[in-house]
């Protein structure tokens, strides 16, 4: 078919009966790799230093320097796709992420390990949009609720698969075995992709000399030093640290100069007319906020479990895995309510009031002593809002786009949710020591030494370390000590109370906005549905 046949006629790409179905598995295996990767490698970093010798400053880059990459090239996906091919640039991203994954299993320094996650990072960016946009593309256009219903599966389980899998994987084996399991499932997803995916042509292809080399420099600027400040902006104490400072001006520079340049080049990086869409506008919001909620409550859930109920790594993985199910089990369901014309807005709404409800009941039942049947119905409530809104969302977001803007609004829904993630992450983690500090203050300052209550308390722990051989000093130092540690774990769980009842009213204000969202087309015509 021709390029203008193509351009002008949307259902070119759409599939039918086995072809869809091997796409739509290849396309969810992909996006499914590259997240389980995001967070796999969470629960080995430990192994890794020991077996690497290397510093917690210098194994923190595993995780940062893959973020990076993911980020820098997630908005640049679908100009890639429309200048090499889509079929080939998928492949070949598949390709360097398996090739990375076996360099990685295999690095015999901390830094030969940064480089090459760095590596896997590209290749696993492109691999998220560009699957969502095949995806997208392969079913017709009032089919497209169901197809990011199969999307979000992979999308919403995957950070949770991570943790669990990665845990039994140095369990059993040893560390390079989380990036060796990428190996056989990469061969796999490159020969389907080779086999059944097609490629539109949208338009010629540029030459080197028009090529966006300094849109791409100002990009990569922006975004990689954005993601820098937020990965190590807690730990290195933000802008009293010379770094953060001069990374953050780099940022802000890097962005003014990355918007001037794509609206008065003639062949921008990055599209930014595809945003004049409403309704992307406000779906890229909203995945910046599914984000924030999406892995800011993924990443405090097990710190909780394990640094104040004192799980292992592998428990606290395995207690998300209900809720991902339930949520994999409910997008289908959410899927064919949007095929079946129940406005998108409503659903969101209703995402955003469950997800506040969840939020609500995590404020209300976290304590020191906290058991997995006081957590098991409230992830559950979170299964079911992120069910309600990664669907619905994306959906909306794509709604009103057409040809090859499908793709340039997948990168941009892609790019805010993963932003929205590092957001989300670091000002929890911000917030989390600032809280705990300031509510440490107030307990101590209520800890009056003179009460008898208190005195009664010290005088019993004193008691219970000099039975075990301590000196009557070595003992009230010792109760003093574990006094302390009470204060500082209810100060901590207090702070995360704090995030979860922040994040709800967030989610809570998020409602109005979806007011001001247009109706897409959603609704199965009888000839489509008769395919």
């Amino acid at each position: 078919m021709s390029a203008p046949a193509q351009q002008h006629n949307p259902d070119a790409l759409v599939e039918y009966g086995f072809r869809r179905v091997i796409i739509t598995i290849t396309a969810v295996m992909c996006a499914l790799l590259e997240i389980v990767d995001t967070t796999i490698v969470n629960v080995a970093l430990t192994d890794m230093r020991g077996s690497l010798g290397a510093t917690l400053t210098d194994v923190a880059w595993v995780i940062t320097a893959y973020a990076i990459a993911n980020v820098i090239v997630i908005p640049m996906t679908s100009w890639l796709s429309q200048q090499f091919g889509r079929r080939n640039y998928f492949a070949a991203s598949i390709i360097i992420f398996t090739v990375s994954s076996f360099l990685c299993g295999n690095a015999s320094n901390i830094w030969e390990l940064v480089a090459f996650r760095f590596i896997q990072g590209m290749g696993g960016g492109a691999l998220l949009v560009t699957a969502q946009t095949i995806i997208t593309e392969s079913y017709p256009i009032a089919k497209r609720g169901m197809a990011q219903a199969i999307y979000g599966m992979g999308v919403i389980v995957g950070p949770t698969l991570g943790p669990p899998l990665g845990g039994y994987l140095v369990d059993n084996f040893s560390w390079p075995y989380i990036f060796y399991i990428n190996i056989p499932l990469g061969i796999i997803a490159t020969f389907l992709t080779i086999t059944f995916v097609k490629s539109p042509k949208y338009g010629e292809k540029l030459k080197a000399k028009q090529v966006d080399w300094w849109g791409i420099v100002f990009l990569a600027s922006f975004i990689g030093s954005l993601q820098f400040v937020l990965e190590h902006g807690q730990q290195d104490d933000w802008f009293n640290d010379g770094l953060i400072v001069l990374l953050s001006v780099v940022s802000v520079f890097g962005f003014v100069a990355f918007i001037w340049r794509e609206l008065v080049y003639k062949h921008p990086i990055v599209n930014l007319g595809v945003l004049k869409d409403g309704n992307l506008k406000i779906g890229t919001i909203m995945c910046f906020i599914l984000g924030f909620g999406l892995y800011g409550s993924t990443l405090v859930i097990p710190i909780y479990t394990q640094q104040i109920l004192g799980w292992t790594a592998t428990d606290a993985g395995m207690l998300l895995i209900p809720g991902s199910l339930v949520t994999a089990f409910l997008m289908p369901i959410v899927g064919n309510l949007i095929q079946k014309g129940v406005p998108q807005a409503y659903l969101v709404a209703a995402g955003f009031f469950v997800f506040f409800g969840f939020t609500l009941w995590m404020h209300n039942v976290m304590t020191p002593d906290t058991g997995v049947e006081h957590l098991f119905w409230p992830l559950i409530l979170r299964g079911i809002g992120l069910s309600l809104l990664f669907v619905p969302i994306t959906t909306m977001a794509l709604s009103t786009l057409k040809g090859k803007n499908i793709g340039e609004g997948a990168a941009f829904t892609g790019m805010m949710r993963q932003l929205g993630g590092s957001f989300g992450i670091a000002l929890i983690t911000t917030f989390i020591t600032r809280f705990s500090q300031s509510h440490r203050v107030d307990l101590v300052a209520n800890l009056d030494i003179t009460k008898p209550e208190v005195q009664n308390r010290v005088n019993q722990m004193q008691q219970g370390f000099m039975a075990k051989g301590f000196s009557f000093n070595e003992a009230l130092g010792k109760a003093y000590q574990a006094m302390d540690f009470s204060v500082m774990k209810q100060a901590t769980v207090m702070s995360y109370m704090d995030v979860f009842l922040y994040l709800g009213i967030m989610f809570l204000c998020c409602i109005p906005v979806i007011l001001f969202v247009k109706r897409g087309k959603n609704k199965i015509d009888p000839a489509e549905a008769m395919h």
